[in-house]
């Protein structure tokens, strides 16, 4: 079945992790991505998690976002390869790029060069914060934009300050917008017959996800504070609480779900004591009320609660490790984790984060080997074997 993105090409200059995550998205709905690197590769090829994947330049975080794109290298500091970079220009649909503003223009291939040659490209760079403004030329990174976006400010608890999130979510984050942004525009251009430039900053990205918080602010005057793990509802109940062997995310937000968590905690007296009988005497009387469900929360584990309290109507969740969720029923039923036979062994990957009823996203192989494509890339420019040789031996590609 036909993939939404099988016939359209692109050109990838990202690396790290914000771009390639972009492309990723797109590749796996059949983008054809060929991942333009340095000869040595890029640095997320060699980060210290794990030395033999190291020394093999497919380090898991590479590997996280470049299935299903093909490597090509260029030393982009020589015209040879600038030359090769316009050929591919004008066969492509999209070219993508997450340097500082201006790095692609001074090379001699930035969105007025390569649109020149191909007025129906969409050009999409990603970078910190953006094309334009004072801020343009700093560097964008995950925890400076969690610092800066406001999102520390409202994680963690009051007692040990403002926290970081345990993964790059600001790097996902404009990454997911920045697949967005060339979807727009591919289905912009099919209307309109124009090319596009797609400017993704990251801090504008992070901020988009945070319209709650803004509207909260510029409505009606309300700035969020750390909170620890109480959810934006401010209910009581839906916070973590210390259980048999660990703790639990209750998710109790509504009158109905209250009573059936205090039903199946065997605690129904609570129901007619004046001191929880809403939502606001809940939040004045939090610790007894915290004191009561912990202390039957404290007669079975994490798990067991888990099933009891869900069958019962009262959302929760134990903690799950990556390791753990990646083999829950529910992630087995609906095939969320791609398995690959490799090389190396089976490996198993993130695929795309919703499924269609045709033709949906397909994690084909696995992240490239450097220059793995190099040959058959240039040769489908019309280089012959010879040609692609003394490029080599020039140290072009």
């Amino acid at each position: 079945m036909t993939r939404p993105f099988e016939g359209v090409k692109i050109l990838d200059f990202t690396q790290v992790l914000a771009g390639p995550y972009a492309s990723y998205q797109l590749a796996l709905l059949g983008a054809d991505v060929v991942k333009v690197e340095r000869r040595e590769g890029e640095d997320m090829r060699r980060t210290p998690l794990s030395r033999e994947w190291a020394e093999r330049g497919l380090a898991p975080a590479f590997q996280a976002v470049n299935g299903n794109k093909r490597s090509l290298t260029l030393d982009l500091q020589k015209p040879e390869a600038i030359a090769i970079v316009k050929k591919l220009a004008a066969t492509v649909d999209v070219v993508m790029e997450n340097f500082r503003p201006g790095v692609m223009d001074k090379l001699g291939i930035g969105y007025g060069a390569l649109s020149a040659i191909n007025p129906k490209l969409i050009y999409c760079a990603v970078s910190g914060f953006g094309q334009t403004g004072p801020d343009r030329l700093r560097p964008g990174y995950d925890g400076k934009m969690q610092a800066l976006s406001g999102i520390m400010a409202i994680t963690g608890h009051p007692e040990t300050g403002p926290t970081r999130a345990g993964f790059a979510v600001c790097d996902v984050l404009s990454g997911a917008t920045a697949a967005f942004g060339v979807s727009s525009a591919l289905y912009q251009r099919d209307r309109t017959g124009k090319g596009q430039f797609v400017d993704v900053s990251m801090l504008e990205a992070t901020m988009a996800f945070l319209s709650g918080q803004i509207a909260d602010w510029s409505v009606a005057g309300h700035r969020q504070q750390l909170s620890g793990n109480q959810a934006v509802s401010r209910r009581t109940t839906a916070n973590l609480f210390k259980c048999g062997d660990g703790h639990i995310l209750l998710a109790v937000n509504n009158e109905k779900q209250y009573r059936a968590l205090m039903a199946a905690l065997g605690r129904e007296d609570t129901l007619s004591d004046p001191r929880f009988a809403d939502w606001f005497s809940r939040n004045e009387n939090e610790p007894a009320l915290r004191a009561i469900i912990e202390a039957a929360l404290a007669a079975k584990p994490a798990r067991e609660w888990e099933t009891i309290l869900e069958d019962a109507g009262a959302p929760c969740a134990s903690i799950w490790k990556v390791e753990e969720v990646i083999d829950h029923p529910q992630i087995k039923a609906r095939g969320a984790i791609q398995q690959l036979d490799t090389p190396y062994g089976q490996l198993r990957f993130a695929g795309s984060g919703f499924k269609l009823a045709h033709g949906g996203g397909r994690l084909d192989r696995m992240a490239p080997e450097l220059g793995a494509d190099t040959d058959a890339v240039l040769g489908e420019l019309g280089f012959d074997a010879a040609e692609i040789a003394a490029l080599k031996a020039r140290e072009i590609v």
